[in-house]
């Protein structure tokens, strides 16, 4: 079980560099002040990771109020995804260029392939290795691979995934892509870590009676002790603030393994086995 104090724990990934373990994620965050205003809350209270994706057509707001947060760069972790229409070798370098413009960046700190398409996945990848070879990124990933996704590219690749970015949450606890993950020296991260508002959970009310804290909260915190880097999104400033007040406390073993026997293999979004898009 992992023990973290701070919402400035990170950890080390398996080429060395520094990512947070906790971030905010600005899917469906509209373009232009809802994420800016997004953004700006997270870094003051001090996120000091944002995760973005190209479809998600916000990273030129996302870019905006990092560059006018007056932090410095190195100080602050953004992830994009190249998105399933620009997969493939020639493509994906294409479209790294326009998101990094997008961001108003030199140097992009995580580029993920957002979805697992069949056939071109492999390509896509290596697009990624010569960015990272390059210096353009400082680690590379994936998101939504299933542990038949990774091993696939295992068998091809020169440079590890670094992070695999998948819907993980109570209702979905992915056990064997975790162990899988662990064997293979690659991150977890967590999407949609609140169950697209489902908490009405009555282990988890429980329990947020216990801690003083929302069924929310319990949740991420269930997150960061299962070892799972995590991104929760939202667009209001309180509700940004209060995801993050999950260090006052912590759960105990057993408090830990019946949240994991909530799981149902229940997903809010896509299967990465069955999707089209």
């Amino acid at each position: 079980m992992v023990h973290l104090g701070s919402i400035s724990d990170k950890i080390e990934l398996n080429n060395g560099v520094q990512i947070p373990w906790f971030g905010l994620g600005v899917w469906q965050s509209k373009e232009g002040r809802e994420v800016e205003h997004a953004v700006e809350a997270a870094l003051q209270t001090g996120y000091r990771l944002i995760d973005t994706a190209a479809v998600y057509g916000n990273e030129e707001g996302v870019g905006r109020a990092v560059k006018e947060s007056g932090i410095g760069r190195g100080e602050i972790f953004i992830t994009t995804k190249v998105w399933n229409t620009d997969q493939g070798y020639d493509s994906t370098l294409r479209a790294f260029e326009a998101s990094r413009r997008r961001l108003g960046l030199d140097v992009v700190d995580l580029y993920l392939v957002h979805w697992p398409v069949a056939g071109k996945y492999k390509d896509t990848y290596r697009a990624l290795e010569r960015l990272y070879r390059d210096g353009q990124v400082r680690a590379i990933g994936v998101s939504n691979f299933q542990a038949h996704h990774l091993e696939d590219l295992l068998q091809t690749c020169e440079v590890v995934p670094a992070v695999n970015q998948v819907e993980f949450h109570p209702l979905l606890t992915q056990r064997q892509l975790r162990a899988y993950c662990d064997k293979s020296n690659i991150k977890l991260q967590a999407w949609s870590p609140l169950m697209q508002g489902n908490l009405d959970v009555t282990l988890l009310n429980e329990l947020a009676e216990k801690y003083f804290k929302t069924p929310a909260q319990i949740v991420l915190r269930w997150d960061l002790q299962h070892g799972v880097l995590t991104i929760p999104k939202s667009v209001k400033a309180e509700r940004i603030k209060e995801n993050a007040d999950i260090f006052d406390f912590e759960l105990t073993e057993t408090e830990m393994a019946s949240i994991d026997e909530l799981d149902r293999h229940h997903r809010f979004g896509a299967d990465p086995d069955n999707f089209n898009f």
